[in-house]
């Protein structure tokens, strides 16, 4: 069964953003659909135990994605936090049945050699397609974002599920709230400059 899905912009009106899911799809299907996508970022897929979901993401959800990780990367720089990025890193574990790759990602500290990364960020637009803290739960990911409807909401991996907690606790004291009321703003360097002078303030 095939279910397709156009998802809301943040006003609520149609955008580009198009979700496809796809079930009864075995892990040597989904190996295949990665081959042949290849190394291109776009379509991201997503696989939970047989089932796959393949979203082809707008230029509205790759602005969000984009602006987060820049103002993530603007809070660890002022508190000399060392980071990676790794953007949309295809994590995969067969012995789970589960892939997942993030709009974006990070992995915190001197040591850039962590199996998986420390945080996944994931924009959502609307409901329709695979629950990503499902994919995300057995593959090792401590901490993920979802960013949804202005809202970014933080989801910390206890034991085999995720729980929705008040605070990041990868980046401890990241008011994700002041992050993102930037997220309006015409361009990434506003939002960048305006982001650093509101936090270089906060510091004084």
């Amino acid at each position: 069964m095939v279910a397709v899905t156009q998802a809301p912009a943040r006003d609520d009106r149609p955008t580009e953003d198009h979700i496809v899911v796809l079930r009864g799809v075995t892990w040597a299907d989904y190996q295949r659909m990665l081959e042949i996508r290849g190394e291109r970022s776009s379509p991201r897929l997503h696989y939970t135990e047989g089932v796959l979901e393949i979203m082809a993401p707008s230029r509205s959800h790759e602005g969000i994605k984009s602006f987060i990780g820049r103002l993530v990367e603007v809070w660890c720089l002022e508190r000399n936090i060392e980071f990676g990025t790794y953007g949309s890193w295809t994590l995969e574990d067969k012995a789970v049945d589960r892939g997942a790759e993030p709009d974006e990602c990070y992995i915190f500290g001197a040591a850039q050699d962590a199996p998986r990364p420390h945080l996944a960020i994931e924009v959502v637009w609307t409901s329709g397609g695979i629950n990503k803290l499902v994919t995300y739960s057995k593959l090792g990911v401590g901490e993920v974002w979802i960013w949804q409807r202005g809202r970014i909401s933080v989801h910390v991996l206890r034991g085999a599920e995720f729980a929705e907690v008040p605070g990041s606790e990868v980046l401890a004291g990241i008011d994700l709230e002041q992050l993102a009321s930037f997220l309006d703003r015409p361009s990434t360097s506003q939002a960048i400059r305006e982001y650093r002078e509101a936090l270089r303030t906060a510091s004084r």
